[in-house]
């Protein structure tokens, strides 16, 4: 059986936690910061974990990740 592809983007987006959830960062961080309030940066400052709706994609995306 041949190797599979990690998808690099989402290696880039998406790290596993110990106990095997994905953790990921928040959005809207990047750009127009002088209309959000500095509470709501701080809020959109650290990480979250994947809905576990969505963790079968992204280990589809990331074949060899640690789960």
């Amino acid at each position: 059986m041949s190797k599979l592809k990690t998808n690099r983007s989402a290696a880039k987006r998406f790290k596993f936690t110990k106990n095997g959830k994905i953790k990921r960062a928040h959005s809207h961080l990047r750009h127009k910061l002088s209309k959000k309030s500095p509470q709501r940066k701080r809020g959109l400052g650290g990480t979250t974990l994947v809905h576990e709706s969505d963790m079968g994609r992204i280990i589809e995306l990331l074949p060899y990740g640690v789960r």
